[in-house]
């Protein structure tokens, strides 16, 4: 998201979370890695965190990738929080309540699915995030 809207030149601030604090500290997936990097992008230097309250009134959105992640954000939602939920295949026209696939126990093709799905998701949120969209 971060890249997509630096080349759309829309000034946004991007952050991920996960719903679990199993990953908390570490590094993407190798194989997510390598993904990015065959298109241009270095996740390398990210680490995971868990989603926070603040979270909830820091950002406008919320977006999980599949509907266990978007169940599990509506369960934390404080009763102040001001972002909205969604999932990221809802902004993606005939994909809305589509999760986007799990790629961590298959192999390679299923993390350039993965890719194909969030950047199709991306795309088509960030352009409903400009005045034109």
């Amino acid at each position: 998201m971060r890249a997509a809207a630096r080349r759309a030149g829309v000034a946004l601030r991007v952050d991920s979370a996960g719903t679990g604090d199993w990953h908390v500290g570490k590094p993407p997936d190798p194989r997510a890695i390598a993904m990015g990097r065959r298109h241009g992008i270095a996740i390398d230097g990210l680490r995971a965190r868990q989603v926070t309250q603040a979270d909830f009134r820091t950002f406008d959105r919320l977006v999980a990738l599949d509907g266990r992640n978007l169940a599990d954000l509506r369960a934390l939602r404080p009763a102040d929080a001001t972002a909205q939920l969604a999932l990221l295949l809802d902004h993606v026209e005939g994909r809305a309540g589509q999760d986007v696939a799990d790629p961590y126990f298959g192999d390679e093709c299923g993390f350039e699915a993965c890719w194909g799905d969030i950047v199709a998701g991306i795309d088509s949120l960030l352009r409903s995030l400009q005045p034109s969209g």
